[in-house]
């Protein structure tokens, strides 16, 4: 008999006219796990989660979370999860406690209760002495973890994080993830991460999935992930890359090579060694190499190899100024 998955989807997919938002999405989640999706902006993460909260119905395929079907359940679903949305969901003219109170309430969750469970989420996520302040005087990330606080309130089985950092200096980020951490381990919860750190994904999942285009690449350990380049990364800015990858192909010096933005990347075993090889070949080809660096293999780099591009952070910092700006915060 199989174990029952917290989440478990079957060719889920997303179109807005001839556009697929999201491809044939499958995936089982297992209960207690912390999952991410990784991908940049446009890769159908937020779609996949605004399915999975119901928030948007699928042009095909099926869902179920928490056991309920995300169609024909959609109230069910609702009531077991938990959700900290990627834009900003608090008010600000009510004070940290005021706002989990609201929560409470539109959950159905009894006075006696909700003090009992706002008080215990204010403390886990250090807000207790700032509860009865206006949100207006809370910084970026105790708003964000008053959020993270709010979405456990009705003690869901399963919590969703979209971007959760996203906006937030790296200081803070790293405060944020530590939350998160403590948050899932005494909740006992399953969380739905969606982002585009890698350090992020690395750091808190217990297994990635990556996303590009819409489509699911590759789903695993973030150690199998990484493991799965073997080697160093070599990296060689030259005057005539092309010419130099046929060479290095044709001599079959790396596992793997690839042109990213104007540079070559190689995945070799004992890179320092292969330096001078490299070097040798390309000046008796007359190639000017202009740089060299090795670095071990990041999830950069996984991405990378299983997308052909890379994840640039500054795309969704871009959308995230793009939605102040439509929200008339930024000027």
């Amino acid at each position: 008999m199989k174990e029952p998955v917290a989440i478990q989807t079957q060719n889920l997919t997303k179109k807005y006219g001839k556009i697929v938002a999201l491809d044939s999405l499958n995936l089982a989640i297992q209960y207690g796990e912390i999952f991410g999706l990784l991908g940049p902006n446009g890769a159908g993460k937020t779609t996949a989660i605004s399915m999975l909260c119901t928030i948007n119905t699928p042009t095909s395929g099926s869902a179920l979370v928490n056991g309920f079907d995300i169609i024909k359940q959609p109230d069910k679903v609702r009531r077991s999860i938990g959700i900290v949305f990627q834009d900003p969901s608090i008010d600000d003219r009510l004070t940290g406690r005021e706002n989990m109170q609201l929560h409470a309430t539109l959950y159905d969750v009894t006075p006696p209760q909700a003090r009992k469970r706002i008080k215990e989420l204010l403390e886990l996520v250090g807000l207790a002495d700032r509860a009865d302040s206006p949100m207006k005087t809370y910084s970026g990330g105790m708003k964000r973890r008053l959020e993270l606080a709010r979405g456990l309130l009705h003690h869901p089985n399963v919590l969703f994080l979209d971007e959760p950092t996203l906006g937030l200096d790296p200081q803070t980020r790293q405060h944020l993830w530590s939350h998160i951490e403590e948050l899932a381990k005494q909740e006992k919860i399953t969380v739905i991460l969606t982002t585009h750190y890698m350090e992020e994904a690395e750091r808190l999942c217990t297994r990635i999935g990556i996303i590009d285009f819409g489509k699911i690449r590759v789903v695993d350990t973030p150690t199998n992930l990484i493991n799965t380049l073997k080697g160093d990364v070599l990296t060689v800015v030259c005057n005539r890359p092309q010419e130099f990858i046929d060479k290095i192909n044709e001599l079959k010096l790396a596992e793997r090579v690839e042109s990213v933005d104007g540079s070559i990347r190689l995945s070799i075993a004992e890179a320092e060694k292969m330096v001078p090889v490299v070097v040798d070949l390309a000046a008796s080809h007359n190639i000017e190499i202009k740089s060299v660096s090795i670095h071990k293999p990041t999830l950069n780099d996984v991405f990378l190899y299983f997308t052909g591009r890379e994840i640039r952070e500054e795309e969704a910092e871009n959308q995230l100024k793009t939605h102040m700006r439509a929200m008339g915060r930024l000027r």
